[in-house]
């Protein structure tokens, strides 16, 4: 295809295993890092073809560390996707933001081990990653209604939860959002030239935060259930706003540069 990259995309996070009706078409492609996570629904959204991909699998097969990222990104990629919405839930690291918030965030910190996180693992090759997120898809996702424009989301290794040391720290760094699956997504589609911007639903106060009583999972998933469906509406609000042409040369990472090589 085009790399101007006619088909859009949405990673849907915990909870978020489906976008589609039962008319949308099933594809399950194979890449050089295996399979992804699960099937890709393609659909549209207005003027849009849009691919759907669970970033844990249909029925949450996958957890945060185990994610075939690399798979996913370059499975969406080899499709025509060019353009990637991705919704998370998060925890919120101050009492501004409460459960059900929407924040669409501007800064990333890894604390992650040990994930596969780049597809040069030979060649030399570096890719620009001060501003994580696209800033034309960031500003589509922030106008839509009661959406919280900016905040760095740190992201922890997990399975586990934090502990409240760890979140008190993390506060204290000026963090605003935790989450478990940001990274190596987003720094995966920048080296495959992909715009992705993540879209955070906030469902709980992390440990540190002196409102919060400590973090449950089974919390986390009742909390994003009963936020679905206006969230998947946001989502399908925001895809319906991106423009028919992709324009931004930010995430352009490889301008000037030859690769070991060729992208899908």
């Amino acid at each position: 295809m085009a790399d101007n990259g006619p088909m859009l995309a949405v990673i849907g996070g915990s909870g978020f295993y489906s976008f589609f009706g039962p008319d949308a078409r099933t594809v399950t492609p194979d890449t050089p890092y295996g399979a992804p996570s699960g099937p890709i629904t393609i659909g549209r959204v207005g003027q849009h073809e849009v691919a759907f991909l669970p970033r844990h699998g249909v029925d949450h097969e996958y957890s945060p560390h185990t994610v075939p990222y690399r798979a996913n990104m370059w499975a969406l990629r080899a499709l025509g996707v060019r353009r990637v919405f991705a919704p998370c839930a998060v925890g919120s690291l101050t009492p501004d933001l409460g459960p059900g918030s929407v924040v669409v965030p501007d800064q990333l910190v890894d604390r992650t081990a040990g994930r596969a996180d780049t597809y040069f693992d030979s060649g030399g090759i570096h890719v620009s990653f001060a501003d994580p997120y696209c800033p034309e898809l960031r500003a589509i996702a922030a106008r839509q209604p009661g959406v919280v424009d900016g905040g760095t989301m740190v992201v922890i290794q997990g399975p586990r939860f934090s502990t409240r040391a760890e979140s008190r720290w993390y506060a204290d760094q000026g963090f605003t959002l935790i989450n478990m699956t940001g990274h190596p997504e987003a720094v995966l589609a920048r080296e495959l030239e992909m715009c992705y911007a993540a879209i955070a639903l906030v469902t709980d106060l992390d440990a540190g935060v002196e409102s919060g009583s400590g973090v449950r999972a089974v919390d986390v998933f009742a909390e994003f259930r009963r936020n679905m469906e206006p969230f998947k509406k946001l989502v399908h609000e925001a895809l319906d706003q991106v423009p028919g042409e992709r324009t931004c040369r930010h995430c352009l990472a490889h301008d000037g540069v030859k690769l070991p090589f060729e992208l899908p």
